[in-house]
């Protein structure tokens, strides 16, 4: 059994793919975004210049609430930067909704 594990291993291992880093120049590029119309209670904001880094924060936050939020996002903006394509080895069909549009279906459990 200890030999069929180290097989089972080696043959996984030879199965892996290296996947490089992304270079600061890529993690530095804000994605492209379509603004769309939001509901009432939310609004845009913007953690770089020129409308780039968009992220949607609460309408009703006074004016310090705002600037501090900002300034955290700032501060993790590479944490929060990744969208589920970035993940490599996630299939986007385990991620992806996909809704049944035929005349008699019904949407319920």
């Amino acid at each position: 059994t200890i030999s069929n594990q180290k097989d089972y291993l080696s043959t996984l291992h030879n199965d892996l793919k290296v996947i490089e880093p992304k270079t600061q120049s890529e993690e530095d590029e804000p994605s492209k975004v379509e603004l769309k119309e939001l509901p009432p209670h939310l609004e845009y904001a913007f953690l770089g210049n020129n409308g780039e880094w968009t992220v949607i924060i609460a309408k009703d936050l006074s004016s310090n609430e705002k600037t501090d939020l900002i300034n955290v996002l700032k501060t993790r903006k590479k944490a929060i930067a990744w969208k589920l394509t970035d993940i490599k080895g996630i299939d986007p069909e385990f991620w992806s909704h996909k809704i049944l549009l035929e005349e008699e279906h019904s949407p319920k459990v």
